[in-house]
């Protein structure tokens, strides 16, 4: 293998090793001793991340019990030590022992892109609920990718939970038909008119609580009910509906359960759960 992605380097070599391998990717150089514990741990967590991330960086390893050359022409003062080779240039050096955790972060530092790093903070910030946050990211990202529509359509998307659906619905229409994930916040402003006009969600929540075949209540409730983002709620009042009458108002219980599923993360082990009531109940 004529570039292995963890390499043992000595000073003679460390211009071809490390300074021109950093120009095609980052080059970490770790200087640690298997008679230092924490650096035995630091190294063995570094070659874990090096198997991870499948070439995306270099792991260079200068053991200092065998020969400290190296590690005194770059001034390293303890063990172990860590640093990092980019372009060519030193970009980053970190004394003493750190966990996997910190290592982690150091290697997304240095091998994503701005974007997939600002795709990272967005989604941190949402499953945070914090909407203000990633409204400041979203605009970072629109500022440094304004062709971006992946980040246009975060951006409709959070206007709307926040009710500013003017906001949302100008930025949704700046975002061109078949662009991935457009439907989200499309369906969401949709729903979110139809909520509009159908009154007040503890009505509804009576009304059916008085009858439950009373399914006009029900529709409204799940209507109301997604539009607080209680969707568990609002899934269940639509698969009542689907249950008492498939044939009520052309099958809008299974019609709404789809619509309210596709406001849902990737994934979700909700929509997994009433995807899969729905199929056993239609099958």
């Amino acid at each position: 293998m004529d570039n292995p992605p963890v390499f043992e380097i000595e000073l003679p070599s460390f211009q071809a090793d490390v300074v021109e391998r950093s120009r095609q990717v980052p080059v970490v150089v770790l200087f640690w001793t298997d008679q230092v514990a924490p650096a035995a741990e630091t190294k063995a967590a570094l070659e874990r991340l090096a198997a991870q991330y499948q070439g995306k960086f270099a792991l260079a390893l200068s053991d200092v019990a065998k020969d400290q050359t190296l590690a005194q022409q770059l001034r390293v003062q303890g063990i172990p030590s860590i640093r990092v080779i980019q372009d060519g240039q030193l970009a980053e050096q970190i004394e003493g022992p750190q966990g996997e955790k910190v290592l982690r972060e150091l290697i997304d530092r240095l091998t994503q892109s701005p974007s997939d790093m600002l795709k990272d903070q967005l989604a941190a910030h949402l499953q945070a609920e914090d909407f203000n946050g990633a409204l400041e990211v979203l605009q970072q990202a629109i500022r440094a990718e304004p062709g971006n529509a992946a980040f246009k359509v975060e951006w409709a998307d959070v206007l709307l939970i926040q009710g500013d659906l003017e906001g949302g619905r100008t930025v949704l229409a700046a975002i061109a038909e078949g662009v991935a994930e457009r439907e989200r916040p499309a369906t969401r402003l949709a729903l979110l008119e139809e909520a509009a006009g159908l009154g007040r969600l503890g009505d509804a929540l009576a009304a059916v609580e008085r009858d439950e075949t009373d399914l006009d209540a029900r529709y409204r409730a799940a209507i109301l009910l997604t539009r607080e983002r209680r969707y568990v709620d609002a899934l269940e009042q639509a698969m009542a509906i689907l249950q008492q009458d498939r044939q009520y108002r052309d099958d809008i219980g299974r019609v709404t359960m789809v619509r309210i599923m596709s406001l849902l993360e990737k994934g979700s082990n909700v929509a997994k759960q009433y995807r899969r009531r729905m199929f056993n109940f239609l099958h």
